[in-house]
């Protein structure tokens, strides 16, 4: 084995490149494939630019211009998250398409919760070894998701880590910043009691919960390829990666529009009963009506296939419905024609109660989980 040049010596002409690159590319990081990714990656990126960024990449940073987009007191919200084991599931059906998708949605969620139009994206890719094509195939869908959500994706990185992902692994995360009037920042300190809460539809599981999905699927022997029990037209994988709703610019609207949205809170992991108190005042709680909601057929299927109770289909799952929206009383009936008018499915699920001790979700009624 050729040894490496000692400290002060000088060496031929290109001799540090070729052995210090043939030796990462040995301990499996191809720096070739980094750079490929990113010229298949820059187009996509440009189809998001928007009032205040370029969407431009390969620099060290990311600019946005806050003036540019229209804001002169504006208070920044930041929030980040990841898909969780859902990618498990994008690997093993080598489908990439739409997990970017989800990665998106759940940040971007996040933040119009709280009133904010999303600015800027960025993501981080880890893999054990980069394939650019399967990267650029989740580029694609983080992309498509920013386009929709209004938000431009400015950067990112990504990281070739073997001995820390396996062959074929990798893991998603992402990071965005949104901004919001200082007036118009959500939750509003007008929520009393008698407040309408709605529950807007989400478009399955989203991206929450899937450790338990694997293990109900795993228990039962099925393969991602079998056609989905409660969608037979689809693959069970595919059905189980249709990507999480995005509910930025229906929100949004309905904010500005009707001014009668007081709260949002997104259905993420904790389900109704840990996310719907975080957006309420200690002394008011929620009072929900499990019968309307009208349960997504894949939720009949894993309750009924793994026998989970309805507690805990409640604060595991959203159970079809991705957000819930808190209204002014005497505005309820116009924001909800709008949200419909979105193409949102607006459904009336109860109303804002003053809390009895810690109780902060009471519900009524229940979940219609026959299958």
């Amino acid at each position: 084995m050729p040894s490496l040049p000692q400290e002060g010596m000088i060496c031929p002409k290109g001799s540090v490149d070729s052995v210090d690159q043939a030796r990462y590319a040995a301990a499996g990081v191809d720096i070739d494939a980094g750079n490929r990714m990113v010229e298949l990656i820059k187009p996509l990126v440009r189809t998001t630019v928007r009032a205040g960024a370029t969407a431009e990449i390969g620099g060290f940073g990311g600019l946005f211009d806050l003036k540019a987009a229209g804001f002169s007191d504006p208070l920044l919200v930041a929030a980040t998250d990841g898909v969780g084991t859902k990618i498990k599931l994008a690997v093993e059906t080598s489908r990439h398409d739409t997990i970017g998708i989800d990665l998106v949605a759940m940040v971007v969620n996040d933040l119009v919760v709280q009133g904010a139009e999303p600015l800027f994206f960025l993501d981080y890719f880890a893999c054990g070894t980069l394939d650019p094509a399967v990267g650029s195939a989740v580029v694609a869908g983080i992309a498509a998701a920013c386009r929709e959500a209004g938000c431009a994706l400015i950067g990112g990185e990504t990281a070739e880590m073997p001995g820390v992902y396996g062959t074929g692994d990798y893991d998603l995360a992402g990071f965005a910043v949104g901004a919001v009037a200082r007036e118009n920042l959500l939750p509003r300190a007008d929520i009393a009691p008698g407040d309408v809460v709605i529950g807007l539809s989400s478009s399955g599981v989203h991206a929450n919960g899937f450790s338990l999905v694997r293990r109900v699927v795993a228990v039962l022997g099925l393969s991602w390829d079998a056609p989905a029990p409660f969608a037979p037209a689809h693959t069970l994988g595919d059905a189980l990666l249709t990507p999480t709703r995005l509910y930025v610019q229906s929100c949004l609207t309905a904010i500005r529009r009707t001014k009668a949205v007081k709260a949002l809170a997104h259905i993420t992991g904790g389900g109704f009963v840990d996310n719907i108190p975080r957006v309420l005042p200690p002394d008011l709680a929620v009072l929900l009506n499990l019968d309307r909601i009208s349960v997504h057929p894949v939720f009949k299927w894993l309750a009924a296939a793994g026998k989970i109770s309805e507690r805990e289909m409640l604060r595991t799952f959203n159970c079809g419905i991705g957000m819930i929206a808190v209204l002014d009383k005497h505005g309820a009936e116009s924001a909800c024609e709008k949200f419909a008018a979105l193409g949102e499915t607006p459904v009336r699920l109860g109303e804002i109660v003053a809390a009895n001790g810690e109780q902060r979700v009471d519900f009524r009624g229940r979940l219609d989980l026959a299958w």
